[in-house]
């Protein structure tokens, strides 16, 4: 056996246990029954916090010709993965494995030799990678993205020309860079640059610290251990030893009046962005799961909105499922929405979902600017208005309910991320001293004060 199929058949390893009760599992259904398929795919794990969790999409693993090869499938949905598994197997029996890789995943190619440039070093990652195609995406643009800062690989707005080559075009450039030449020295010269340009604006300064952090841990992730037991270098991580700017505080704090943006909301934004409004603040979803959002979530007679995988959506985590509870007044409202709708997603959009896309795909992006635009001049503040609702939903459950409440309501997978942006503060906390105090007799009270001399400038309140 050459190294190459050494090494193919060393990561597609699989226990004789596995395979056992996989059979067990398949008996009795024919290779061309779509049946044996849906018990023969499965959704690939992996640990983190010491608890195992699915990527939320299926696989199939198969074996033909002494060859064992793990087949990501691209769906989340049973039957749609089964019916896919099948028609690979079936594609395979005729075709062989070259023609079948090359059809159904193009990127697994091995290279025997080591990764030397940026183009190689993602080809073989993209290649063992099993996670949400959207997951490593992210991964390998912040990694261009640092790489073409470094050598100053601009390509204007051409890289993002799909159509003339543009983005071909830039993507060669950055591909063709060496990884010995990408040397922890120049990621952290990179870094010191990056944050240089915010100027001296606090808060321009606060959002570069966080936006160099999120690249950083991106583009680092592609060289972790559990990826480099797969890939071959001929250097060592580029990362080594750069270290992340201090975490900024994430809590929230609300920008503007919820009871005049609900009035406003009602009376000026059209019916598709007003239903997304409503989604974003009184049921805290997010835009992916408001973009992918079909009717049959919706349990009338409980009150909830079902959050979970299907043929077009995918979760961020299984954390993320789960039933939000909704108003009633919410519910009825998208009861009438209901009666009219003319198709299965909730928020009507011709554009159709891609739920296999590497890339954040949305059906209603029109409609996201749209509001988006209306949030930032009715106050909400920030470069995303639309999830500032999503925080405004949970800032609402923990001042009414508690921490642990919102922690549920908003779905994340720990309470940690929850107090990291809500204060769980049910109770004023005073001090209950005020009382010992005296009135000052030469205060100015706020009724008192005209309103032209407010214009002026003339405070509330004066000490002499």
């Amino acid at each position: 056996m050459s190294s190459l199929e050494q090494k193919q058949t060393h990561v597609n390893r699989k226990s004789v246990q596995e395979v056992s009760k996989q059979r067990a599992l398949t008996r009795g259904h024919g290779k061309t029954d779509v049946r044996y398929w849906r018990e023969a795919i499965f959704q690939p794990t992996y640990t983190r916090d010491g608890s195992r969790r699915s990527v939320g999409h299926y696989a199939v693993k198969l074996q033909y010709a002494g060859r064992r090869e793990t087949i990501p499938l691209g769906t989340a949905n049973r039957e749609n993965a089964a019916q896919k598994a099948r028609e690979i197997y079936l594609y395979l029996q005729s075709n062989g494995w070259e023609e079948t890789l090359r059809k159904f995943k193009p990127k697994s190619r091995w290279s025997s030799n080591a990764a030397t440039t940026v183009g190689e070093f993602c080809e073989q990652v993209q290649s063992v990678w099993s996670g949400k195609p959207k997951t490593l995406g992210d991964y390998i643009r912040a990694f261009r993205k640092v790489v073409s800062d470094i050598f100053k690989i601009d390509g204007g707005k051409s890289k993002f020309d799909y159509r003339s080559g543009g983005r071909e075009s830039w993507l060669q450039k950055v591909d063709r860079i060496k990884l010995r030449d990408i040397t922890p020295d120049k990621i952290q010269r990179w870094k010191v640059e990056f944050l240089s340009r915010a100027g001296s604006s606090p808060a321009i300064k606060r959002s570069a610290s966080i936006s160099v952090n999120s690249l950083l841990r991106q583009a680092k992730s592609l060289f972790a251990p559990g990826i480099l037991k797969f890939v071959k270098l001929d250097t060592s991580s580029p990362f080594q030893g750069v270290q992340f700017e201090p975490r900024k505080s994430m809590r929230y704090q609300s920008s503007f009046d919820l009871e005049e943006l609900v009035r406003a909301a009602q009376k000026d934004l059209p019916q598709e962005q007003f239903k997304i409004f409503l989604l974003a603040l009184m049921g805290g979803l997010r835009r992916n799961e408001v973009d992918k959002l079909e009717w049959k979530a919706f349990d009338w007679k409980r009150n909830v909105i079902s959050i979970k995988a299907t043929a077009y959506f995918s979760p961020k985590s299984e954390d993320s499922t789960g039933d939000v509870e909704v108003d009633p007044e919410v519910m009825e409202l998208f009861r009438g929405y209901r009666a009219t709708a003319s198709g299965d997603f909730v928020i009507e959009s011709r554009v159709s979902p891609r739920p296999a896309a590497s890339y954040s795909h949305y059906r209603c992006q029109r409609e996201f600017e749209a509001l988006n635009k209306w949030l930032q001049t009715h106050g909400v503040e920030g470069s995303q208005p639309l999830h500032m609702l999503r925080k405004e939903y949970g800032s609402q459950v923990c001042a009414k309910h508690g921490i642990y409440a919102a922690s549920r309501a908003l779905r994340h997978s720990d309470i940690a991320i929850t107090s990291q942006h809500y204060l769980d503060k049910r109770q004023t906390a005073l001090v209950g001293l005020g009382s010992l105090l005296s009135p000052a007799k030469n205060i100015i009270k706020l009724e008192e004060i005209s309103e032209p001399q407010r214009t002026k400038g003339i405070p509330s309140r004066r000490r002499t």
